[in-house]
């Protein structure tokens, strides 16, 4: 079957009338938060899929139109009661190990549940990036995971829309951060990135998911291509920080796909918010956070 469209027989009976939520996985992460935002804001229900219910205190917002329910994609434990009535499935819960496990458990209950459309995100260079070796899996493991919950959405027979996304500024953001706690920072040689919003890629979900399944759909992807170091080293400006950068190799044809481009995708530079003004808007959040708390704490309490 072509990975590139949804199975011919079903597409006609895909539709969804809007009564029913939609079920959205990983709905209390990054991407599923802006998600969530945005069926709601269209008049969808939502129901949020997460391994535990979230605590209130945790800052998580409530909305008469949401709905909660814990399960496990990985042991499979709730996922047939979190199915039950839905036609709509966004998936978006994932992370650098056992995607395929989650991926192939979700089916099963959607299948039973008669779902008529499974929305899938995925990462640009998933079907690109050759995970073969042990140190391949080491670094790139990632896209390996990510192409086989592909295939086993696509071969699924229920009706799916996949979109790959470059790398979310958010998590860029992130590893950057980590990284810049070293003096010195090893980074690949020649490595690029293409960093997009995760609220721009959250709009295309959002979209996708009220329409018609339509299989594997164009990229998402940031509106520049960076060097990583010109990106770390404006990271470091950022926040006030001098770091050694030290060029190095890496082994594996995984890593000579990266470095030859595989994870970019150029030709679908859709995203519109750069990376500088992510940075600046990041820095200047952080700077307002702090001023308060130092405003807060010195001035005197009365009593």
């Amino acid at each position: 079957m072509d990975e590139r469209m949804p199975r011919a027989d079903a597409v006609g009976d895909a539709s969804d009338t809007g009564d029913s939520p939609i079920l959205v996985t990983g709905g209390t992460g990054t991407l599923g938060r802006l998600v969530v935002e945005r069926l709601v804001e269209a008049g969808r229900k939502v129901r949020v899929l997460s391994r535990r219910l979230p605590d209130a205190s945790a800052g998580v917002p409530t909305h008469p139109a949401v709905e909660h329910v814990a399960a496990d994609l990985e042991s499979g434990d709730g996922i047939d009661a979190a199915v039950a009535g839905i036609h709509t499935i966004v998936h978006l819960a994932g992370s650098s190990t056992g995607d395929e496990l989650k991926a192939r458990n979700l089916v099963h209950a959607a299948s039973a549940a008669h779902a008529t459309h499974l929305v899938y995100i995925s990462v640009v260079g998933a079907d690109r990036i050759p995970v073969v070796t042990k140190t391949d899996r080491n670094m790139f493991g990632y896209f390996e995971q990510k192409r086989a919950a592909e295939l086993v959405i696509s071969e699924s027979g229920i009706p799916f829309t996949t979109l790959r996304a470059t790398q979310f500024q958010e998590l860029v953001w992130v590893v950057t951060g980590m990284m810049a706690k070293l003096p010195v920072i090893p980074l690949p040689r020649g490595l690029r990135v293409q960093p997009v919003a995760a609220a721009e890629v959250a709009d295309r979900l959002a979209e996708l998911a009220q329409g018609e399944p339509r299989g594997l759909v164009p990229d998402v992807a940031g509106p520049r291509i960076y060097n990583a170091a010109d990106l770390l080293r404006g990271y470091l400006r950022a926040v006030g920080k001098h770091r050694v950068i030290v060029p190095i190799g890496l082994p594996g044809k995984a890593a000579k796909a990266m470095l030859a481009g595989a994870n970019l995708s150029p030709e679908r530079a859709v995203g519109t918010g750069t990376w500088e003004e992510f940075v600046a808007e990041r820095t200047t959040a952080t700077t307002d956070e702090t001023e308060g708390v130092r405003n807060r704490y010195a001035t005197p309490q009365t009593v």
